[in-house]
């Protein structure tokens, strides 16, 4: 008789957390049935999101299942009963190519069968079990996936009674009820420990009225957050007003966000709500705040400090109630002292600062990103199956990933893309080689930059590219009177120097240019003894 009952019986009485509990469950359930891989798929509005699996690649965490785009798991969510398809089934399934245990040439069709979850009434999801061996399933593991299932929604029904506890406890004063973290639909993927810090972080600060910095290099997904921290506030069933302070023309940008009267301008036929007015009760996201005229920065304060905004063209002004979120891929304390922002503005924005960790920070969550925008083009181009060769995975992993989370999106959409063009058919499981990446061409056109403006630098009478070309190794510690750091350093002190001469000695504009940040520009600069360890020159 199978011990798996009491294997989840015990689980149920054990305090655990809520994805440990899960996983449990998904690994039990692959022991017990000899499959390849189960998965446990949460329905979040009109696809199946994995909350927790055993047997697939991991980039399969990140991916979102629209149902009407898989027959199969249509199929399943429209059953309360177990469904198993045949072997030779003509419907595409959703992990063809994804399983970890496949071959090098994965089997087009494989054991397939998944039930519909039910939480007091309510689908919550659904469980699937896939095998590469035909046969794996018949009529009886249809009858002990039934059997199961009521262990599994109790399983399911204990963590959701676990967040509800979490969330009485943390209750707020306010009656208007909210999304607790976990249901906020922000679009943001990832479970590396960064970016979960960053996340506590903005669901606590949510809940106040702080306004909120958003700080990150171009392409880490801003916008996202400041939708996340918006959904969860208590202004979430207020609008949420987005502006792209760099698209703004200097002579529209005080009608966009103050608003206008009829006859304030030449072409203002009526009068005009500005942005601010939009977001009144809400929350309204200063994309790019940085690129702000100065003008406009001193108009922008006075509503902050006061809560009153002035239509272009009245004197009359008009009280609102809205919360500030702003982002901005500048170093806006560097800006202050350039004399290109406002301090004072900058200190009324940046009362909770957030920076915004870079892709690079976060690798276990690339590919998970990238099995999501793989889904994205798989659904967009018409395969049926998209997965990734080892080594293009592991292409991706190595990369530095200078645009961030965009750049992958990017990447992946190229290469999808050059697959076509390579002559791949959209009815078959399509792999993508790491060469269709364009990783290597952009890493190598990266480093071939880097050496023809370090050959430039003379090290002791050889240059850095001389060096290389000499056949030199890590391994040896002079470099013709020079050991190894010496040389980096000399050659990172030529390339600071040539920056700030092109950039006339501005250091920002110097540290965007070399592609690092700002703070840790000034920090290399004083250990290479290029300025001193007070202040900034």
């Amino acid at each position: 008789m199978t011990v798996l009952p009491t294997i989840i019986l015990a689980d149920l009485v054990t305090e655990l957390p809520a994805p440990v509990r899960l996983q449990r469950l998904v690994s039990n359930l692959m022991a017990e049935f000899g499959c390849g891989a189960v998965v446990l798929l949460q329905k979040q509005q009109d696809y199946l999101k994995p909350v927790a699996m055993q047997g697939l690649a991991r980039e399969a965490l990140g991916r979102h299942f629209v149902v009407a785009h898989h027959p199969r798991l249509a199929t399943i969510m429209a059953s309360r009963q177990p469904v198993r398809f045949a072997p030779d089934s003509s419907l595409a399934d959703p992990y063809d190519g994804l399983l970890d245990a496949q071959p090098e040439q994965p089997l087009a069709v494989h054991d397939c069968m998944g039930m519909s979850l039910f939480v007091e009434g309510e689908c919550w999801g659904a469980i699937t079990l896939d095998a590469l061996q035909a046969g794996t399933f018949d009529a009886a593991s249809e009858a002990r996936l039934q059997h199961y299932s009521f262990l599994i929604e109790a399983i399911i029904r204990v963590c959701r009674l676990e967040r509800d506890n979490r969330v009485l406890r943390q209750s707020r004063s306010d009656s208007e009820p909210r999304l607790v973290a976990s249901q906020a639909d922000s679009g943001i993927i990832g479970q590396s420990k960064a970016l979960q810090q960053v996340l506590r972080q903005l669901d606590v600060v949510a809940d106040s009225e702080l306004p909120v910095l958003l700080l990150g290099e171009t392409g880490t997904g801003k916008e996202l957050f400041a939708r996340r921290l918006h959904q969860l506030s208590p202004r979430s069933k207020k609008p949420l007003v987005y502006i792209n302070c760099a698209a703004l023309p200097e002579t529209l940008a005080e009608s966009e966000l103050f608003g206008h009267v009829k006859g304030a301008f030449s072409g203002a036929g009526q009068d005009r709500a500005g942005r601010f007015e939009a977001a009144d009760g809400g929350t309204l996201f200063l994309d790019e705040v940085g690129e702000l005229p100065l003008s406009i920065q001193a108009k922008l304060l006075r509503v902050l400090q006061n809560g009153e905004v002035q239509r272009l063209g009245t004197d009359k002004p008009c009280q609102v109630n809205v919360r500030i979120v702003a982002a901005t891929n500048r170093q806006l304390a560097e800006r202050v002292q350039q004399g290109e922002f406002r301090a004072d503005l900058y200190h009324r924005l940046s009362v909770y600062p957030l920076p915004i960790p870079p892709l690079r920070e976060r690798e276990l969550d690339i590919l998970l990103l990238a099995g999501h925008f793989l889904e994205q083009n798989r659904v967009r181009l018409g395969f049926r199956s998209l997965r990734f060769a080892p080594e293009a995975e592991q292409l991706l992993l190595q990369y530095h990933w200078p645009g961030n989370v965009r750049e992958l999106e990017h990447v992946l959409s190229r290469a999808a893309i050059q697959a076509l063009s390579q002559g791949a058919s959209r009815q078959d499981i399509v792999t993508l080689q790491a060469d269709w990446l364009r990783l290597a061409d952009a890493q190598q056109t990266a480093a071939t930059a880097l050496t023809e403006t370090a050959a430039t630098a003379d090290l002791n009478g050889l240059t850095l590219k001389q060096t290389v070309l000499n056949g030199l190794t890590m391994k040896q510690t002079v470099l013709n009177g020079l050991t190894m750091k010496q040389a980096v350093q000399c050659t990172q002190r030529q390339l600071i120097q040539a920056a700030l001469q092109q950039h006339q000695q501005c250091w920002a504009d110097a540290a965007r240019s070399l592609g690092v940040d700002a703070s840790n520009l000034h920090k290399l600069a004083q250990k290479l003894g290029l300025k001193a360890s007070r202040g900034h020159p």
